[in-house]
C-alpha cells in the first residue's frame, strides 16, 4: 500500500505565517515591555503544561504496551511533581529558566571553544582557532555571571522575536501573491 502525500502550495497556506508572526509580534512585544510578567506567565503555562502531560503519561500506563510501562510510569509521576513545583513557585521558575539557558549556552561555548582550537592546531586552520577563541571567550563571559547575563535573555529573545515576526509577516504576503 502507497501513501500518498498530498503537497500543500504556500501561497494557499499564507495565513499560517500571518498568524505565526503576529503572534511573533505580540510575543516579543510582552518581552521587551513586561519582561518579568511575561515570563512568570511562561513559567505558568509550562507548570500546567508539565502537570497535564505527566497525567497523559500515566493514563499511557494503561493504555499504551508499546514501551515498557515504567518508563510512562517514572515520567508521569517526574511530570506532575515537576508540574506542582513550577505551579506553586512561577517566579523563582521565571528566574531560573533564563539562567539555566545561559548556563548551558556557556558550557556548550566552553566546549566548542576548546574543539575549535584543537581543531586549528590540527589542521582546521586559522578560521578554527580564532573561531574556538571567540567560542571561548563568550561562554567565559556568559558563567562568569549568569545570574546578571540572564536578565538580558528576554530582551534579546524579545528583539529576535520581533524580526521574526517582522519576517514571517512579510514572508506571508510574499507567498500570497
Amino acid at each position: 500500500m502507497a501513501i500518498v502525500v498530498a503537497r500543500v502550495d504556500q501561497s494557499d497556506i499564507w495565513w499560517v505565517f500571518l498568524l505565526e508572526g503576529i503572534a511573533a509580534l505580540i510575543f516579543g512585544g510582552l518581552l521587551l515591555a513586561a519582561p518579568a510578567a511575561t515570563l512568570v506567565a511562561l513559567a505558568v503555562f509550562l507548570g500546567f503544561y508539565l502537570l497535564f502531560v505527566g497525567v497523559l503519561e500515566l493514563v499511557r500506563v494503561f493504555v499504551d504496551r508499546s514501551q515498557p510501562w515504567i518508563w510512562s510510569l517514572l515520567i508521569g509521576i517526574l511530570g506532575i511533581v515537576a508540574g506542582i513545583i513550577v505551579l506553586n513557585h512561577p517566579a523563582l521558575t521565571a528566574l531560573a529558566l533564563p539562567t539555566t539557558v545561559v548556563v548551558y549556552l556557556g558550557i556548550v561555548s566552553l566546549v566548542m571553544g576548546v574543539v575549535g582550537i584543537i581543531g586549528g592546531f590540527s589542521g582546521g586552520g586559522i578560521g578554527s582557532f580564532l573561531l574556538g577563541i571567540v567560542s571561548l571567550l563568550i561562554g567565559i563571559l556568559l558563567l562568569g555571571s549568569p545570574m546578571m547575563t540572564a536578565l538580558a535573555v528576554p530582551f534579546v529573545f524579545g528583539i529576535l522575536l520581533l524580526i521574526e515576526g517582522i519576517a514571517l509577516i512579510v514572508f506571508a504576503f510574499r507567498v500570497k501573491g
